[in-house]
Formats: structure tokens, sequence, C-alpha cells
């Protein structure tokens, strides 16, 4: 993974947002870059970020532009009750952020 993305959005500014970006996704690849299952909690929990920014950072994984990762999603115990766990994998995905 690159070291410096350059993000963008309707409400992103690079002065306030580059630095803070780019230092949680180094945090959330770090700790996923083992291949093992997670959920957004849990992630948040080693990373000490919130669970909503867990969750962008994944989906940005598999971007392009971010490495096109294969970030996998499943659930956790009963379907019904809405818990997720995440991985990412090494290989690479197809890049259009709709792997699994």
């Amino acid at each position: 993974m690159q070291s410096v993305f350059d993000f963008d959005g309707k409400t992103y500014s690079a002065d306030f947002d580059r630095e803070r970006l780019n230092a949680q996704c180094r945090r959330v690849f770090d700790v996923m870059r083992d291949g093992l299952w997670r959920t957004l909690s849990e992630i948040g929990m080693l990373t000490g970020d919130p669970q909503a920014s867990v969750s962008a950072r994944l989906r940005d994984f598999r971007k392009a532009k971010f490495g096109g990762f294969v970030v996998e999603r499943r659930a956790r115990g009963d379907r019904g009750k809405g818990l997720f766990e995440y991985r990412v994998l090494a290989g690479k995905g197809n890049g259009d952020g709709r792997n699994n």
C-alpha cells in the first residue's frame, strides 16, 4: 500500500483532512493486513478510530487508487442480528468497490 493518498469528496479539505485520513488508513491497514476476520468494533478498538471511519477506510481499500484490495464481509453469528466481520486479503480485487 502506498504511503500517501489523495482523498476527495464534497466535504474533504486537504489542509485539514489529508494527514488525519492517511494516518487512519495506515492504522486500519496495519491491523487488517494479517487477513483475520474482525468486526468494525474490534478494528476500532485496536486502532482507536470510530467504527464509521473504519468502515469508510475498508471501502477505500476496495478502490483501485487505494490498492484495489479484496475486502470480504460475512455475518458473525445470527445474520438477523446484523453483525458483520471483515477481512482484507493480499490479493487484488476488481477495484470497483463491489468485491463482497
